[in-house]
């Protein structure tokens, strides 16, 4: 016991300790207060007043007494006293009485000039969040989006450097220079502007219900696709007919089907891999590092079309995936599982700042369920980016083709009808942008934030293709007859839904990609602690998430072809409703730890999260 108690680690602070923690590249100290240790990495997790969090090594961190005392024993002496000392011992460079007007003129000048100097950095500073108002939670002015302050540096720049080494050789006070010295610390940081993120810790605030949430929705998630797809499969697909006739077990397994499903994610994964279209790089991680992406989800998406174009045209039948629907959902689920394990099994060797920040609570079924390890990859081969994209989304779309070719075979018809037409081609619009964007979804939660478990490896490869495809599946055994009048107002619908979501997103993503962009000078945003800026012009300063509220307009033209004799086609508006408000209340979650009293300034200016003044 003695042995154990010489091994624990020497900690200054205390959890929940208020002390005085310096801002990473600054000499500036603010006051923090201690939240956690790392017994391995030696580092405090402090928490400034804007909500900020970051990671300090010790020797960045002073108690509040010792500071307060140097600063009372810097403030004995002012600063308007040492100037008057200073100028009466300093004989050699005083001026004949004769030239004191010319002295007082020089020395104005040189106050204006030293004024001029502050003010630029003053400003400088405010996109870097690097200042003491902004800890103080005073409020701060939204600032406007130009690059005037980066073309003013570019000028004074050689003015700087010519003070700073005269600085070196003058007579001034110690205090004058750390003061200079602040300025010009902060001056860097302004210049090479970093998102800071903690390492990676153990995950104290669970989701989805927790560990008991969570073991439900493993068994629940399965469970509502197939439930789904047997009511499609009913004569009367209403929720009174609860429970639907259940299959044969032996039915629902064919490993003919098991092969042609493999048959398929490998040669999307071979697409994926080939050394076609443009190589970038993520966001940094919790290291530091930067991941690199092959983004050709667009030509993957064209060599499919031109796979499925040849199999037509050598006749072969594509409404096999109708008659085997059930089959090809079961043998996604299996696959998705045993793919789930595997990445649980493998992320226990992954390194802890290759966890994920949302799946690293010790808890064996929730990092299961949400992903333990951030970015799985085999080589430069990234699971998790490879399936949000490719085999589902794109399988999404050839789902949709053999429920039409489907349609016109029991049917009898030589043209689909109008509803399935509506249908495919505005999911096929919704594919193709998705993939067209690809790059966009680096910037997304499922990236950045979630790792890779059985919830995206489920959601990616059985729920967006099994029950996204729900209302095409519907109107093949439920043909639903709509006029073109009404047929117009329903893509009038789509359009408007797509409009919002694309040119808000298009926004968000080119702000972020390059604020300084002259095109975007006229958005104006409230800067944060992080270098970032939230916007509030544009469809952002509309609603807080714009892009969902596009999404919602376009499921309910998705639905609306289907009729309204049954509710079934409308789950998958339903279910998109219920997910994106949880997905705004993690988001809301999120961006308040991270960006503090910013986030809090922007809800003040745009208080409605998805509906305008509704929700």
């Amino acid at each position: 016991m003695l042995d154990s108690f010489w091994k624990m680690p020497n900690r200054r602070f205390a959890d929940g300790e208020v002390v005085m923690g310096r801002w990473p590249g600054s000499v500036l100290y603010y006051e923090v207060q201690v939240t956690s240790y790392d017994d391995v990495s030696h580092l405090y997790t402090v928490k400034y007043k804007d909500g900020t969090e970051l990671a300090l090594k010790e020797s960045d961190i002073r108690s509040q007494s010792s500071f307060k005392h140097r600063k009372s024993q810097s403030s004995s002496s002012s600063p308007s006293r040492r100037s008057t000392s200073r100028s009466r011992s300093r004989s050699p460079g005083r001026p004949a009485k004769g030239r004191r007007r010319s002295s007082s003129q020089s020395r104005e000048h040189k106050d204006d000039k030293k004024k001029t100097i502050q003010e630029t950095n003053l400003a400088l500073l405010k996109p870097s969040e690097n200042n003491t108002r902004r800890y103080n939670g005073e409020p701060d002015s939204t600032e406007r989006n130009d690059t005037s302050c980066i073309i003013l540096e570019q000028k004074l720049k050689p003015d700087l450097e010519i003070e700073r080494v005269l600085e070196q050789y003058s007579l001034r006070s110690r205090e004058e220079e750390k003061k200079k010295e602040e300025i010009y610390s902060e001056k860097k940081i302004f210049e090479t502007i970093k998102t800071i993120e903690k390492a990676s810790s153990k995950t104290k605030e669970l989701e989805f219900g927790g560990r008991i949430g969570t073991f439900m929705l493993i068994f629940f998630l399965p469970a509502t696709v197939f439930y789904l797809l047997l009511m499609c499969r009913q004569d009367d697909p209403s929720l009174m007919n609860f429970p639907p006739p259940l299959p044969a077990l032996e039915s629902l397994w064919e490993a003919r089907v098991f092969g042609v499903f493999l048959l398929w994610f490998f040669l999307q994964a071979l697409f994926s891999l080939l050394p076609i279209g443009k190589v970038v790089e993520g966001l940094p991680l919790s290291n530091g590092r930067k991941l690199q992406y092959r983004i050709n989800g667009f030509y993957a998406f064209i060599l499919t079309a031109a796979a499925i174009g040849t199999l037509l045209y050598f006749q072969f039948e594509l409404h096999y995936l109708y008659d085997h629907f059930m089959q090809f959902a079961v043998s996604a689920a299996a696959f998705s599982t045993v793919l789930s394990i595997y990445l649980y099994i493998r992320s226990l060797k992954a390194p802890e700042e290759e966890l994920a920040p949302g799946g690293n609570s010790g808890y064996l079924v929730y990092d299961f369920f949400t992903g333990h390890e951030l970015n799985p990859r085999i080589g430069s081969f990234d699971l998790k980016y490879f399936c949000e994209l490719r085999p589902g989304l794109i399988g999404w779309v050839v789902i949709n083709l053999a429920m039409l070719l489907a349609e016109m075979k029991i049917h009898n018809q030589s043209m689909p009808s109008l509803s399935m037409i509506l249908v495919n081609s505005f999911q096929l619009l919704y594919v193709v942008d998705a993939l067209w964007n690809e790059e966009a979804v680096l910037t997304t939660m499922d990236i950045t934030h979630d790792g890779f478990g059985f919830m995206l490896a489920f959601g990616d490869l059985v729920w967006v293709p099994f029950v996204y495809s729900l209302q095409a599946f519907y109107l093949v055994g439920h043909p639903t007859v709509i006029s073109w009048p009404v047929a117009a107002a329903i893509t009038i619908l789509n359009c408007i839904g797509y409009y919002i979501f694309r040119s808000a997103n298009s926004q968000k993503n080119n702000f972020r990609r390059n604020p300084a962009d002259p095109k975007l000078a006229y958005l104006k945003f409230i800067p944060t602690a992080t270098g970032k800026g939230l916007l509030v012009t544009g469809w952002w300063g509309f609603v807080r998430h714009p892009n969902y509220l596009g999404d919602i307009i376009m499921a309910l033209a998705w639905s609306l072809p289907c009729g309204f004799n049954h509710i079934l086609p409308y789950f998958y508006v339903i279910y998109f409703i219920c997910l994106l408000i949880h997905r705004e209340a993690r988001d809301e979650h999120h961006c308040k730890q991270k960006y503090g009293l910013a986030w809090e300034r922007y809800c003040q200016r745009v208080p409605y999260r998805i509906f305008p003044y509704i929700y």
